[in-house]
């Protein structure tokens, strides 16, 4: 499991990344329209304040949940749990923990959602 704990701290490393580069960016446009009373949802050029928002605001809650996501599994590795479905209790296959390295449960209990 080396790989897969090296993989997964490449893949923290990323979203955390990923995440403080979004809430950077977040907190610049909020600066820069800090006292302005532009009316930036009628002006025909650029994007708009709220469509910015919104963009950088889920960029930043997608990177954050994928950090969790791949905190949980480092937990699970460290429990000894990592691989092991959490719905059925038998292992996830190897090629769905290579696509989805932080995955929970084996593809079966997730359609099945359990």
């Amino acid at each position: 499991m080396p790989d897969q704990r090296e993989n997964l701290q490449r893949l923290r490393a990323e979203a955390a990344a990923r995440a403080a580069s979004a809430a950077s960016a977040l907190r610049a446009l909020v600066h820069d329209r800090e006292g302005s009373n532009d009316d930036d949802e009628h002006d025909p050029e650029g994007v708009t304040l709220s469509s910015e928002w919104s963009r950088l605001s889920g960029l930043t809650d997608a990177a954050a949940d994928e950090l969790r996501q791949v905190d949980d599994a480092l937990a699970r590795m460290d429990a000894g749990t990592y691989g092991i479905c959490a719905g059925c209790g038998k292992p996830i296959p190897s090629a769905r923990l290579e696509v989805r390295p932080f995955a929970d449960r084996c593809v079966a209990c997730a359609e099945a959602g359990r």
